[in-house]
């Protein structure tokens, strides 16, 4: 072997060791790469989850109290927190001075009590004076107003509440059986904070009663069948809105349509306004409306007080402004 062939030997095993260090060069830059990708990834879903897992700001105090006059509103208390509540009604004002606007006139009370064991629910009890009414309520936030309000623009809650009789009724002459004295409410409440000072809510309803009185109907010369005064099941719905004249103080109006149509017997739709005075532990509501009996599904199916005058189904003006003064207070431990 040459000098000369020895040297060039040595050129071109220098040649290949220079590019395979440079395929070796660019293959580390791809795998570099492709780690800072792997990388930028890693984080981004990194950043992605923590996004997903920040809590949700919700709005609070739609409203101050579980009550707007006669109908609850979305709101739920704290877990924890143990509420007392008295609701009184007068009698109805269209006697003027004679019974003093029906301050002094025979009225309805009703004591209650509510506890929230959990987060999102209340469970709660209470009698009334009206025929002795014991009542049992639960209510459950489904979902809450966000503060970005793209997630969710509005609150729901379900309210239901069960009732029973009372009364004495020792000849069974009112209720045959002791299921008879049963009577259901449930509710879907939808609210929305509009602004600071405003919220608004509507809330569908149906109220179920056991029993219902019948009557006697001619079919033809021969024959007669017993038909329901009224239906089981009525539908109705309610609008109520709220609106904060100061810090503590807030103006209230509510109003209560009823749907389903029965045979006899329709309830009458229920207006209602008033005002609400509110500290961190308490709520006072003093207004005027047309329901009395303090229990939403006899209020649904049962209201004979009607605010306006209306023609009845013989053409007969029926005289409305049949509105009586109440208060509801409201005191919470937490």
């Amino acid at each position: 072997m040459t000098g000369f062939e020895t040297e060039h030997q040595i050129i071109d095993t220098k040649t290949k060791i220079m590019k395979a260090n440079k395929i070796n060069i660019i293959k580390l830059g791809f795998v570099i790469l492709s780690l800072l990708g792997c990388l930028n990834w890693i984080k981004a879903q990194e950043l992605e989850t923590s996004v997903e897992k920040a809590p949700r700001k919700y709005v609070k105090n739609t409203f101050e109290s579980v009550w707007l006059i006669d109908n609850q509103t979305v709101m739920v208390p704290y877990k924890g927190t143990f509420e007392f509540d008295i609701a009184h009604r007068f009698g109805t004002v269209n006697n003027g001075f004679e019974d003093l606007y029906g301050l002094f006139a025979p009225s309805n009370i009703r004591f209650g009590v509510s506890y929230a064991p959990i987060q999102n629910l209340n469970v709660g009890c209470g009698l009334t004076k009206e025929r002795m009414i014991l009542d049992g309520s639960i209510k459950y936030a489904i979902l809450k107003q966000t503060q970005d309000s793209w997630t969710f623009p509005v609150s729901i809650s379900y309210y239901g509440n069960m009732s029973y009789d009372l009364k004495e009724d020792p000849d069974k002459s009112l209720y045959k059986y002791e299921t008879d004295r049963l009577r259901f409410f449930n509710q879907l409440i939808i609210a929305r904070k509009i602004t600071d000072k405003l919220s608004l809510q509507v809330a569908p309803s149906l109220s179920h009663q056991n029993f219902v009185n019948g009557y006697y109907f001619q079919v033809n010369d021969s024959t007669k069948e017993i038909r329901n005064e009224m239906n089981h099941n009525h539908f109705a719905i309610a609008f109520s809105g709220r609106y904060k004249l100061t810090e503590s103080i807030a103006v209230m109006v509510n109003y209560d349509q009823p749907i389903t149509k029965h045979t006899i017997n329709n309830p009458n739709p229920n207006l209602s306004f008033g005002f609400e005075f509110n500290t961190s532990g308490h709520s006072f509501q003093i207004f005027a409306g047309n329901y009395a009996y303090l229990n939403p599904q006899r209020n649904n199916i049962f209201n004979k007080n009607n605010p306006i005058d209306y023609k009845d189904v013989n053409n007969n003006t029926v005289k409305g402004g049949n509105f009586l003064i109440g208060f509801n207070i409201t005191r919470l431990w937490n």
